[in-house]
């Protein structure tokens, strides 16, 4: 069923009954590119650790640009398992996660699954699991929003519920899961692996490269749209289009556009507009170097927020809530409207130099490494 299987010497013996000298097997699920970032030093420090992996790719994002170029410029294994699920309503994607899923649980039998995020793959995997009796962690537990009207509250709050390890990022997810009723003793306060990549590819984040292929000039600003409320209802999309054209005229524009709101976004008039530049989706590096170098990051995006708090780049969220406030507490991110979006640009934009660089507690770096000793310890005990 897959294609590669890490390997693990040990000293035991031929004789030796293989059931009790094995590591125990964690099997990690991903599925969209905001996975990846978060997977890879949490394998790199289980390897470590000597445990057995398996990767499962879904292929919820299956482009190049959404997934392939993520495991070369990451160094993630490739996957052992690929689903190649692709796109399709929700109903849908996820009963055939789950179908194709169950039965690479039932062949594997790991000991733990391993879910990262919000997004349909975290939820296909964790029902699977938890109807199969097997363990689940979930990296980036108790991130709450409380707007039912997005999927990955949703995603967020089941796959919680049916965890056994829940790994959190800030404190004021600890704080959510407490207050649902978690025992303390599944919640862990780890800090947020996908920075642990970020810092790892600092060195590999060129501010320029990108801009000068794309013909940007000095001053930029990166936009990133993919959220249903946005880019979904013409009469949502409307007025930020809008707003976008008017901070065009005072900042040239980049936008990669995901596959998922490209139609809406051309039909918008939006790429019309002289000063705003559409790309394909780009890879991590290209991607990061972009927003290294610009001067603010318009966004909808969840994992945006946290790598401009620790870039120190301006971040406008046009959403009315986040899951994420501590890059708002402790970051450069703040709330917008797209009747607010210019001012706050140009506040912003004036209000950079005088940031003071503080990061939320425990995005230094280790948190996969954290996440692997609280595995490694929860599957000893068991």
């Amino acid at each position: 069923m897959h294609s590669r299987m890490l390997v693990f010497w040990t000293d035991a013996s031929p004789a030796d009954n293989a059931e009790e000298t094995m590591p125990p097997l964690v099997l990690h699920i991903t599925g969209a590119r905001p996975n990846f970032p978060k997977a890879a030093p949490v394998m790199d420090a289980l390897a470590a650790r000597g445990m057995r992996q398996l990767l499962v790719h879904t292929g919820q994002h299956y482009d190049d640009n959404m997934s392939a170029v993520f495991f070369r410029e990451l160094g993630l294994p490739h996957p052992d398992v690929n689903l190649g699920v692709g796109s399709g309503s929700h109903a849908a994607q996820t009963a055939a996660m789950m179908t194709a899923l169950e039965e690479v649980m039932l062949a594997e039998r790991p000991d733990l699954v391993m879910v990262y995020g919000d997004v349909n793959s975290t939820l296909a995997a964790s029902l699977v699991a938890a109807k199969l009796g097997i363990a689940i962690a979930h990296v980036e537990a108790g991130l709450r929003s409380f707007d039912w009207t997005m999927p990955e509250e949703i995603n967020r709050v089941v796959t919680d519920r049916l965890c056994d390890l829940l790994l959190a990022t800030s404190a004021d997810a600890i704080a959510h899961l407490a207050s649902e009723g978690v025992a303390a003793d599944r919640i862990h306060l780890v800090g947020n692996p996908m920075i642990d990549t970020l810092l790892r590819q600092l060195p590999h984040l060129d501010a320029r490269a990108k801009a000068d292929e794309l013909g940007l000039p000095e001053h930029y600003g990166v936009v990133t749209l993919h959220r249903p409320g946005n880019v979904d209802d013409p009469a949502a999309l409307a007025p930020l289009v809008a707003a976008l054209r008017d901070v065009a005229d005072e900042l040239d524009l980049v936008l990669p556009v995901h596959p998922r709101g490209r139609a809406r976004l051309e039909a918008s008039g939006l790429f019309e507009h002289p000063r705003v530049t559409a790309t394909d989706p780009l890879g991590y590096r290209d991607f990061l170097g972009l927003v290294r170098g610009s001067a603010a990051v318009i966004t909808d995006s969840g994992g945006v927020q946290e790598e401009t708090t620790v870039l120190g780049v301006p971040c406008l969220t046009l959403r009315p809530n986040t899951e994420r406030p501590v890059t708002i507490t402790h970051g450069t991110n703040r709330l917008v409207t797209p009747e607010s979006l210019l001012a706050a640009y140009r506040e912003a934009v004036a209000a950079r130099a005088e940031r003071e660089g503080a990061v939320p507690p425990l995005w230094d770096g280790r948190a996969g490494e954290r996440i692997a000793d609280v595995t490694v310890g929860f599957l000893a005990a068991r």
